[in-house]
């Protein structure tokens, strides 16, 4: 039985300090397109007859580059495919292409704030971005300015509380979700189990291990025998690696976010005879940018959990949303390479998500928008894995709603129904 939970409702691309991706030509923006909705019906910003432009900040550079990259590639493939079809046929009647501009924030939340106070007046929305500190950092701006910041890449529940944050959606399930799958995972096992636990010290942290612990709360098999936390500006975690290493546990529970300190805890953990069991994040769990070069075959397992499905595994060689999805990402998304990260396919999802909303809304604003966004109900997305979909109409949930909790096998992932 795969193991499914609902959420509380989860390059190529050439990088400089601020980049901007045009899917589409430009196109003139006329007076109307700019003019907000000082009429009942007049279009917002960045709306046109013609066509509609979405911003992006996003890591392009530093330690989350990998991932950043992917939240541009994945949406700008997606959009250039159907521009090169037409266009996109709204709510209205009208017939529009999708341009993307993206702006780089080096996962720095005073960055990201700089880059949506620019390109707030051009974009009739806000999507795809990384990180829930950059997106914390300009959600109280965006909620002002009645900006929509939906389809975003991060857990933090705040985002998907329809009264905190009216005018945000998140699009991966939350935090506490992943580490509730595998929390339950583990304690259907069998075997008794000592558990070490590594965590980001913030709100990605702190949710992966708050769905940890209530899922196993109450199993007389699990015993957490140690606890840490590091800086998501450290640049090392090799003395908690070590202080963990001595606990003897048989399980590492690792919620981090930062690409370079996972491949370097793997490999730590192995310099010093360690080699437990490990659960890693959905964005951190890549196996060609991360267990590879981490070393992941030496550890009896490498679990994590996911929603997509991985264009590296050979159960999905033949499958026809993924082989558009390859096709389109070098062509469209200037990512010539299979991709690392699955916030490829995430983003990509996000694309198709947001076509639902705009064949939709019945009008050029932003309020038709998002009473679009908000009424998707089971969308199978493409690239989606069987049982999991799109629902957007549950208040406090993100638009991703399932997880399957998965094994790494060296190349990618299988479905696991126990723990080993």
């Amino acid at each position: 039985m795969n193991r499914h939970l609902r959420s509380r409702r989860a390059l190529g691309i050439a990088v400089a300090s601020a980049l901007a991706v045009t899917v589409a030509g430009c196109g003139n923006r006329d007076d109307a397109g700019r003019s907000g909705d000082a009429a009942e019906g007049a279009p917002s910003p960045g709306i046109t007859d013609d066509s509609v432009t979405l911003g992006i900040t996003t890591p392009l550079s530093g330690a989350t580059a990998g991932p950043g990259t992917c939240t541009v590639a994945g949406i700008t493939a997606y959009f250039g495919m159907k521009n090169a079809e037409g266009g996109i046929e709204f709510g209205d009647g009208q017939t529009r292409t999708v341009e993307i501009e993206a702006l780089d924030d080096t996962y720095d939340p005073q960055q990201a704030a700089a880059n949506y106070d620019q390109l707030k007046d051009d974009v009739f929305a806000m999507t795809a971005g990384l990180g829930t500190p950059t997106n914390r950092a300009w959600r109280d701006a965006a909620i002002a300015d009645e900006v929509p910041q939906v389809l975003i890449m991060t857990g933090d529940p705040l985002f998907s509380d329809t009264e905190e944050s009216p005018w945000q959606l998140g699009f991966v399930p939350i935090y506490q979700n992943e580490g509730e799958a595998f929390g339950e995972l583990l304690a259907s096992s069998s075997g008794e189990h000592r558990v070490a636990i590594l965590s980001q010290n913030d709100d990605f942290g702190a949710g992966y291990v708050e769905g940890f612990k209530s899922a196993i709360e109450g199993a007389d098999n699990i015993e957490i025998v140690d606890e840490l936390t590091y800086e998501a500006t450290d640049t090392s975690v090799d003395a908690q690696i070590t202080e963990l290493a001595n606990s003897d546990a048989d399980v590492f529970f690792n919620a981090m976010s930062v690409t370079p300190l996972v491949i370097s805890s793997l490999q730590k953990a192995q310099q010093l005879g360690w080699t437990p069991n490990w659960f890693l994040p959905s964005n951190t769990s890549s196996p060609t940018a991360i267990l590879e070069p981490g070393g992941a075959a030496a550890f009896p397992g490498i679990y994590s959990v996911s929603f997509a499905k991985a264009p590296q595994s050979p159960a999905f060689a033949e499958d026809e949303d993924v082989q558009t999805y390859l096709s389109a990402l070098p062509q469209y998304g200037n990512y010539p390479d299979p991709p690392a990260f699955p916030h490829c396919q995430w983003s990509w999802m996000v694309g198709a998500t947001l076509e639902q909303a705009f064949t939709e809304m019945q009008e050029p604003t932003r309020d038709s928008f998002m009473e679009a966004l908000r009424g998707i109900e089971g969308f199978e997305a493409p690239l989606m894995l069987p049982d999991t979909s799109v629902t957007t109409t549950e208040d406090g949930q993100p638009a991703v709603s399932t997880v399957v909790v998965q094994k790494y096998n060296g190349r990618g992932y299988d479905t696991v129904e126990t723990f080993e």
